[in-house]
């Protein structure tokens, strides 16, 4: 390993920045123009990975940005494409190494991410699909993660694509199907309340919007 013990995230800023729109819609055709940059970020996460002196904020930046980073270099790879799930079982392809060990999404999401008991992490990753929360045009790091974990649950709640509330109906992104007892113990509607501009009065009548596995792309 390098003399550097915490990776760059500076680098991860600078390709989101020129190749993510606001909307979070991704210029795979400029990601790969740029492919001698992205590899340099992604060697720096696999030589620095995280150790128990990190914060938790360190290592929520870390491994959102390791997730999203691999979710891009497979389509990267494999571009064009229309779908992630075009991809050989891209879920479980062990696709990230640390050391003598590779994780793959799933790893990354279920082992590590999710285990860190902050539900809003759901909102921060991205695997490329036109339903999954938007891909933020900047790199998280430890001193905006925090913030960023409110701010883009709350942006992912509110947006009517992703979710239609009402006080008595719900017709809600299946993020909150999959994942329910991530939220306030599967209480669904208390969690979206903490955050949505309508509030949920009743036990609402519940459905999920057919999520849309197309590629993010420009």
């Amino acid at each position: 390993m390098n003399a550097q013990t915490k990776p760059d995230h500076s680098k991860w800023d600078q390709l989101l920045i020129l190749n993510v729109s606001k909307d979070g819609k991704v210029n795979y055709e400029g990601m790969i123009k740029d492919s001698p940059l992205f590899y340099e970020y992604f060697r720096s996460l696999s030589d620095t990975p995280p150790t128990e002196e990190w914060s938790k904020e360190e290592k929520l930046a870390y491994w959102i940005n390791a997730y999203n980073a691999i979710a891009l270099k497979m389509i990267m790879d494999n571009y064009p494409v229309k779908s992630i799930n075009d991809l050989h079982d891209p879920w479980n392809q062990k696709f990230f190494r640390i050391k003598d060990k590779r994780y793959s999404l799933d790893e990354i999401e279920h082992q590590i991410l999710r285990k860190m008991n902050e539900p809003r992490i759901h909102f921060l990753i991205n695997c490329a699909a036109n339903s999954s929360p938007k891909l933020w045009n900047m790199a998280y790091t430890a001193k905006n993660v925090n913030e960023a974990l409110e701010t883009k649950t709350r942006e992912f709640i509110n947006d009517p694509t992703k979710n239609v509330i009402e006080d008595e109906k719900i017709n809600l992104s299946q993020i909150f199907e999959w994942y329910k007892d991530d939220f306030n113990k599967g209480d669904v509607a208390a969690f979206i309340n903490q955050y949505s501009t309508v509030r949920i009065n009743k036990v609402p009548k519940k459905s999920y919007k057919q999520y849309d596995w197309g590629l993010n792309k420009q």
